[in-house]
């Protein structure tokens, strides 16, 4: 397994999603983070640590390691909340530093915490204007759960 110290400088777009906080596991070229706003059960952020706004302007040592990232990803989320499809979302409208919304999806609603959560977008494109309420407490309990299932 490829883990590196967690990185001391963020770019904004890490910061925005509360980087260090909600890293749940950083490579060297990768962090992914908890999404604080979980459209689903599991919605993660996918952050480039290279400066770069363009995706083809990443270094092939980073396309490599993107492969090693995502199947760690989908292992981690499937064990953990067993969903049916995910989404890669690469949008960059907001935020430039190259990064994705990943979000599991599910048919049925999941309970995770004494809550429940569902895909309010199921079956057609994610609604990211649909999220499940949760604090900071929670969230931590999902990323420690998600750790827990780490390959």
């Amino acid at each position: 397994m490829t883990q590196h110290a967690i990185p001391t400088e963020f770019n904004a777009t890490m910061r925005k999603f509360g980087a260090p906080h909600t890293i749940i596991r950083s490579y060297r070229y990768w962090s992914v983070l908890l999404r604080p706003a979980q459209v689903t059960l599991g919605a993660l952020v996918l952050a480039a640590h290279e400066p770069v706004t363009a995706f083809s302007q990443l270094s092939p040592a980073s396309f490599t390691e993107l492969h090693e990232v995502t199947r760690h990803i989908e292992t981690a989320l499937n064990k953990a909340f067993h969903y049916d499809k995910i989404n890669y979302l690469m949008l960059m409208m907001v935020d430039p530093d190259v990064h994705f919304h990943v979000l599991p999806r599910y048919a049925q609603p999941k309970s995770f915490a004494g809550l429940e959560f569902t895909d309010a977008g199921w079956p057609a494109v994610p609604d990211l204007g649909h999220v499940n309420a949760t604090d900071t407490a929670i969230n931590q309990q999902i990323i420690e759960h998600l750790q827990s299932y780490w390959p």
